[in-house]
């Protein structure tokens, strides 16, 4: 589970970092930029809804921290 969530991560930044570059390179000319800015918003929907799923599967576990204090 670590190695995939760690995955996901450096998908998103990855295609964080390749809209700066598309930003850089075509000067607004192209739609590269907003695709790699769809995909990872994507990717972060994605990632989130997947926690979700896994700690409703029980295949991950909340840390408990108390409420309150």
């Amino acid at each position: 589970m670590h190695i995939f969530v760690a995955i996901a991560f450096i998908l998103i930044i990855a295609s964080l970092g390749s809209a700066l570059y598309f930003m850089m390179t075509d000067k607004g000319k192209t739609q590269r930029m907003v695709w790699s800015l769809a995909m990872r918003v994507g990717l972060s929907i994605s990632l989130f809804l997947f926690i979700l799923f896994a700690h409703w599967m029980g295949w991950i576990q909340s840390t408990g921290i108390p409420l309150g204090r």
